[in-house]
């Protein structure tokens, strides 16, 4: 446990509401309060110095989304000027901190504050935490109502666990924590990791570098690019034309979503999956040089890892300073890397693009709920982290986790479920702000049950068919637990958080002590929705050769992402057009 003290006294607050975190789910959910219900009593705690969650942490050479930017943004605050289909991390930076700032977020951030402990006090109805000033060592305790965790999944590098690494006396850095002051020109540089991180890093940097070895522990589907600059034509019709933002918006989010249907174990999807396989497997060995054929190349099906679109990396490996090898490195010397076979490689600079701590929340923070229970000892008592609608706990009244356990995707946005999931929480605590209660908390047999179902239906997706990925991770040496991946159609989650089953749901507490400033749930938006659904199904019947009416035809496969998919997209469109019209 944390140290509380501190050689000054600590500075008490309070907010109504409070959120550890100021990446995009953090932002997303102080516009949201102020969209909805006209609420601005709220503090984010922030432990970095700006804004932004993993887009201002990563700033490695190549950085860059692996989502289309028309998806990787906010609903409600689509952008007409990005310049790229897969945006740089300077421009979702930029992006992010541009939303926070029109809706006066900034102010409300405490920047190098580290959230060390939240404990729940029965006895008023309120969370209280501690949070430490980073550069003083000063202790704010602050008090909430509502508390928020938006840490996300990528917050805590993984350790190399390489013997010697504290004796390499050049500069090593894991990707996440870029030395911008180190030069790597002419340098003998070596690169852990080729997943998303490590090949966007190695085509960013090897000609520079005077030779580059890059060591892979594993094979990835590498798939072409998607990326390219948006011509100006572009930006300058959606900036101008009412409505055509959301369009682009929704078409981008039926193009991804239909790639789910290979995430699934039935004919449909294995079929799908073995024509995807053979695309990718061609582009490898057309781009990459013939002699890394058999290092690159998985042996697993597409979709148990995630999938990395090519930045340039396949034809990067054709560059005589860059050498790929898969030996094992058995220690890290002074000035170089020992391999397996003995071979000494010399080295200068040491990156590290080996990824993150997936499946565990919450290293450096302690959450504590009713009955001095903490929230390890509660996830411990399930097999795993895990939570209800991936964002509620029982025995942890008024706390959320936005991007908590197994709200990550392997086809579409992560903002998708971020967004869902600020609404589904706004939802849940609505009666709440109306005066009705002051307490909202999930019931432990609802939270048994969902978890059940899901890990159920996990079990029968592409993650479990064999490979090795930060999707499964083994808890405390026992089988592996996925507490990454949702196993559903996003639009699905969409569903489930649009409305609420109030059964699984205990409010109590005070009454009449909360006002909500103004609402915004309308029945036109549901109206507008069986609308879409019903087009949908008219057009796929006058087009029977389609792709739509074809997966229509298998209702097993189709229909929960119809009663979702149609329906999401379509008051997605009509609320958004109906916002740029006014």
């Amino acid at each position: 446990m944390a140290s509380h003290t501190s050689s000054e006294d600590p500075v008490f607050s309070y907010s109504q509401f409070a959120c550890i975190g100021s990446g995009f789910s953090g932002i997303a959910l102080g516009a949201t309060l102020q969209r909805w219900y006209g609420i601005t009593d709220i503090r984010l705690f922030e432990k970095q110095s700006q804004l932004g969650g993993t887009w201002y942490v990563n700033q490695y050479p190549g950085c860059a989304c692996d989502i289309p930017s028309a998806l990787y943004s906010l609903s409600f605050e689509c952008n007409p000027n990005w310049t790229r289909v897969l945006p740089t991390y300077t421009e979702l930076w930029e992006y992010i901190n541009r939303v926070a700032r029109k809706y006066d977020l900034v102010d409300k951030i405490t920047f190098g504050a580290a959230v060390e402990r939240c404990v729940w006090i029965e006895e008023k109805g309120r969370w209280r935490m501690w949070v430490r000033q980073k550069q003083t060592g000063q202790v704010i305790v602050h008090e909430c109502q509502f508390l928020y965790s938006a840490v996300g999944f990528f917050d805590q590098p993984r350790d190399l666990g390489i013997p010697g690494a504290e004796r390499f006396e050049g500069p090593m850095f894991h990707s996440a924590r870029w030395r911008h002051d180190v030069d790597l020109t002419g340098k003998r540089v070596v690169v852990f990791g080729n997943g998303c991180t490590g090949s966007q890093i190695v085509p960013a940097i090897v000609d520079k570098t005077a030779s580059l070895t890059h060591v892979v522990r594993s094979k990835q589907w590498v798939y072409p690019s998607v990326d390219k600059q948006v011509p100006q034509w572009i930006m300058f019709t959606l900036a101008n034309i009412p409505g055509t933002m959301q369009l682009r918006r929704l078409l981008t989010f039926i193009q991804l979503e239909l790639e789910f249907i290979g995430f699934g174990n039935g004919k449909l999807a294995k079929a799908f999956r073995k024509k995807r396989q053979r695309q990718v497997e061609a582009y490898m060995r057309a781009t990459a040089p013939k002699k890394y054929h058999d290092l690159l190349i998985p042996d697993f099906e597409v979709g148990c890892k995630r999938r990395v679109f090519d930045s340039g990396y396949l034809k990067s490996l054709h560059n005589e300073h860059l050498r790929l090898t898969d030996e094992r490195v058995e220690e890290i010397l002074p000035n170089a890397i020992k391999m397996k076979s003995g071979e000494i490689i010399e080295a200068d600079v040491i990156v590290m693009a080996n990824g993150f701590k997936t499946n565990q929340f919450f290293f450096d923070c302690e959450i504590v709920g009713r009955d001095g229970k903490t929230i390890h000892e509660h996830w411990k008592s399930f097999g795993g982290a895990e939570a209800y609608n991936c964002e509620c706990l029982s025995g942890f009244p008024n706390f959320f986790l936005l991007g908590g356990p197994n709200s990550g995707t392997g086809h579409t946005s992560f903002l998708i479920a971020a967004e869902n999931a600020v609404n589904y929480s706004l939802r849940i605590i609505r009666p709440l702000l109306k005066g009705k209660g002051s307490l909202a908390e999930v019931k432990r047999e609802a939270e048994e049950k969902y978890v059940q179902s899901l890990h159920r239906k996990l079990h029968h997706t592409v993650f479990f068919t064999g490979c090795s990925s930060w999707y499964n991770r083994p808890v405390d040496g026992k089988k592996p637990w996925n507490a990454a991946a949702y196993p559903w159609y996003q639009a699905h989650y969409w569903y489930s958080c649009l409305f609420p089953s109030w059964k699984d749901w205990r409010l109590s507490g005070q009454t009449g002590r909360n006002k909500v400033v103004k609402q915004s749930i309308t029945v036109t938006r549901l109206l507008n929705l069986a609308a879409f659904a019903l087009g949908v199904v008219l057009w796929s019947k006058r087009n029977p050769n389609s792709v739509l009416a074809s997966l229509l035809a298998q209702p097993r496969t189709i229909l929960p992402w119809l009663a979702g998919a149609a329906v999401q997209t379509g008051t997605e469109a009509f609320a958004m057009l109906k916002t740029a019209w006014r």
